[in-house]
């Protein structure tokens, strides 16, 4: 499969704030679904860089957002039918530098499938710590 990654276009913000609303409520079950709000992500991407992965048929298939003073991956989030597909993958190889540079995010440890997933593409857990959201690791990406 063929995926594009680009910045944000306008006309992306109402399917981007709606992966994230959506993908949150369908992963995070363990939280009150009424605390997830379209507003936040506009909110929660602010001041970050934002990549779009966009399917070959033209449709966004999710985003990656990185706070780059830290080299912090804040979020990756994907339509559940884009999941599996290497979109994930397209995304962290479309980061500056990847793989010669670090990078750094906290996953919920509930989330165990997106933990796989970092720990599959060379992340390591290098601490640990808890948010509104539940405990989480902190995974680390070390330069090859």
């Amino acid at each position: 499969m063929t995926w594009t990654i680009r910045p944000p276009r306008a006309e992306d913000q109402e399917v981007l704030a709606e992966i994230y609303l959506s993908v949150r409520r369908e992963t995070f079950v363990w939280v009150d679904p009424g605390k997830f709000h379209r507003e936040d992500f506009a909110a929660h991407t602010n001041g970050e860089t934002v990549f779009v992965c966009a399917h070959e048929s033209g449709s966004v298939a999710g985003f990656l957002s990185l706070w780059p003073e830290d080299d912090f991956i804040h979020m990756l989030y994907l339509k559940p039918e884009f999941q599996g597909q290497g979109a994930g993958t397209a995304l962290l190889h479309a980061l500056p530098e990847w793989p010669q540079h670090r990078y750094r995010l906290k996953c919920l440890v509930k989330n165990r499938r997106a933990k796989a997933f970092y720990l599959a593409h060379g992340f390591q857990v290098t601490g640990n710590g808890t948010s509104p959201e539940g405990d989480y690791e902190e995974l680390s990406f070390f330069p090859v």
